[in-house]
């Protein structure tokens, strides 16, 4: 619940709306492509549109159905073809959606790289390459903190 909290912090400090804050809050229910633990069932989703609202709602599905390999080599453009993991279908989600999910990933990805030292070290670099090459889906804020020279990110 902290992660969770924290991603949704960040992203209400980087001035996003209150749907993509509540995604952020809860990104991780339906698990994701790199976190297979899921808080609810796919068949469950009316349940976290009746709290959470269903633009909300659509924000969660797309990061938690999407096909990572597939969808971030294309993150330097737009549209971006989007593979759901859970159904294999294609999908082209609109700009908004497509910088809902960004931000989200953005926000949830700087929390683990600050508080998982060794996740900094292993992964941190490519995720900076990601938001380097997505930076047209970012706000100035969340490109700004990815480029952060402080981030512990790399060679230890």
């Amino acid at each position: 619940m902290d992660h969770l909290g924290r991603v949704r912090h960040q992203l209400d400090e980087w001035g996003a709306s209150l749907e993509v804050q509540l995604a952020g809050l809860c990104h991780a229910c339906y698990g994701t492509d790199g976190f297979g633990v899921s808080l609810l069932e796919i068949t469950e989703r009316p349940c976290l549109i009746e709290v959470i609202g269903s633009e909300a709602e659509g924000f969660v599905y797309l990061y938690g159905s999407c096909d990572r390999a597939y969808a971030y080599p294309q993150l330097a453009s737009f549209p971006v073809e989007f593979r759901d993991r859970f159904t294999d279908t294609l999908t082209w989600p609109d700009r908004r959606a497509v910088d809902a999910f960004m931000e989200i990933t953005a926000a949830n990805e700087l929390d683990v790289v600050v508080h998982n030292l060794a996740i900094a070290v292993e992964c941190g670099p490519e995720l900076q390459e990601l938001f380097i090459r997505a930076h047209g889906h970012l706000t100035a804020a969340a490109q700004q903190a990815w480029s952060d020279p402080t981030l512990p990110i790399g060679a230890p």
